[in-house]
């Protein structure tokens, strides 16, 4: 594997694990709000976000490459409504995309055939995770204000299975 595509995922690791750092401040934020359902959602996410890091460094170790663990900013505290916090999130993810995409260019251009199946892995749960999110987006915007829906949408959120759950 090149040095430049060592680099960059490296740096996807990082990003990763900011990942979940930031949703793990949304979960505190959410419950700090009394939306748990919204916080468990959160946490979960956080966990996947964790497992997305964990599988880079798996890939990494596989393929005899250094991981080279990066400093974790400080993610934001302060989100908003529920809506500000899920658009907020699918803004992070199309981010998160916005890399990935840029990760497999770099492994076609190496002829890196193992770096690009696992990018096409990560590729298709970007279109997952936008997909999810947005939904939940376009369904705070249709409700608007209304509490009792806002309450529904919280309900349907905490019953987010976990990976494990689903297999």
């Amino acid at each position: 594997m090149n040095s430049s595509l060592q680099e960059a995922i490296n740096d996807q690791i990082q990003a990763e694990f900011f990942s979940a750092y930031l949703y793990l401040s949304m979960s505190a934020y959410c419950t700090e709000s009394n939306l748990t359902g919204f916080a468990g959602w959160m946490r979960l996410q956080a966990q996947e976000e964790v497992s997305h890091g964990m599988r880079l460094v798996t890939f990494m170790q596989n393929r005899g490459a250094p991981v080279l663990l990066q400093a974790l900013g400080e993610p934001p505290h302060d989100f908003g409504s529920p809506l500000e916090i899920m658009q907020a999130s699918l803004q992070h993810e199309r981010s998160v995309t916005d890399r990935i995409h840029k990760l497999y260019a770099m492994a076609v251009e190496a002829g890196d055939y193992p770096a690009q199946v696992e990018f096409q892995w990560f590729i298709s749960e970007q279109v997952e995770e936008e997909a999810t999110i947005d939904e939940i987006v376009q369904r705070l915007k249709m409700f608007g204000t209304d509490g009792t829906a806002l309450l529904l949408v919280d309900g349907q959120l905490g019953d987010r299975a976990t990976e494990e759950d689903a297999e």
